[in-house]
């Protein structure tokens, strides 16, 4: 059984413009209002053992003067995850951010997220075997609608991935991004012709289900999204998930108001698997 804990988002509003980088913790107000409920667990992480540690804002903060590099020597690192789902809700875009037990309430993150133009409806946060799973509902502010641009969705999963090397600088040893903008680079690669992975199937007759699985890197969803593009793929939705050092994402994807016929399939296929695995490709070159 998982608890669910609404964040008030007015809280976002009540706070300073700027925030302290520095861990500290934030006690509830008064005037704060949690709902709790029961609701059925979305298990995205398997159980790992990690150290007492106390929330503040986005980071933590351990209990006594255990230090980052003590942590780190008693306690493996839990996998960096961010999942991306346009197909849950009708009305909004759903963002679910996971790192072990290690993260706070994340208003920094929220106040990030409005900074992109774009409104949390609400929050959710469920505890499963000692892994924090935080759920954002989100808008677009001018249009009260769910995020459909390729621009915005990979600028919401590169702002939520800064803020994860930013409050949590160890996570960079597990993301694609620490290589360039965290303290420690992953000591693991993950070689892009072997991690790439390619599934096409019909969904239906009006539609085909499209799951890619491969290294990741900045601009990736941007990448996939302009192959498509090229060759008249419609993508009608999309699930964009972010698990360490490897992207898994799936799409709902028809041409011309049908599912993709098997010459068709053949050639997004073709042309995804080129590019993924020749990154340094130039642009119309397949």
């Amino acid at each position: 059984m998982a608890i669910s804990k609404a964040i008030p988002i007015s809280s976002v509003a009540a706070l300073p413009p700027t925030f302290s980088s520095a861990p500290r913790l934030c006690p509830p107000t008064p005037n704060s209002n949690f709902y709790y409920s029961v609701i059925p667990p979305i298990n995205l992480s398997t159980k790992r053992n990690v150290a007492l540690m106390c929330a503040s804002i986005d980071g933590v903060e351990s209990f006594g003067s255990m230090s980052l590099k003590s942590l780190e020597e008693n306690d493996s690192i839990p996998m960096p995850i961010v999942l991306i789902d346009q197909d849950s809700d009708p009305e909004a875009t759903i963002v679910q951010v996971s790192f072990g037990d290690r993260l706070g309430a994340l208003l920094d993150t929220m106040k990030a997220l409005k900074d992109l133009g774009l409104d949390v409806m609400k929050g959710t946060v469920t505890t499963e075997n000692s892994v924090k799973q935080t759920k954002f509902f989100i808008t677009r502010l001018a249009s009260g609608r769910k995020v459909e641009d390729p621009d915005l969705l990979e600028g919401i999963r590169l702002t939520i991935l800064n803020n994860l090397l930013k409050y949590h600088p160890e996570s960079s040893e597990r993301l694609a991004l620490g290589e360039v903008f965290g303290i420690t680079s992953p000591e693991e690669k993950v070689p892009v012709n072997i991690a790439t992975h390619i599934q096409l199937k019909a969904d239906g007759p009006r539609r085909s289900l499209l799951c890619i699985e491969t290294a990741d890197r900045p601009g990736l969803l941007l990448e996939m999204m302009k192959i498509m593009n090229d060759i008249n793929v419609n993508v009608e939705s999309a699930e964009i998930e972010t698990e360490g050092l490897v992207a898994k994402d799936s799409f709902h994807v028809s041409y011309g108001g049908a599912a993709l016929n098997s010459s068709l399939s053949q050639v997004l296929v073709n042309c995804l698997r080129y590019y993924l695995r020749t990154p340094e490709t130039e642009d119309d070159s397949y």
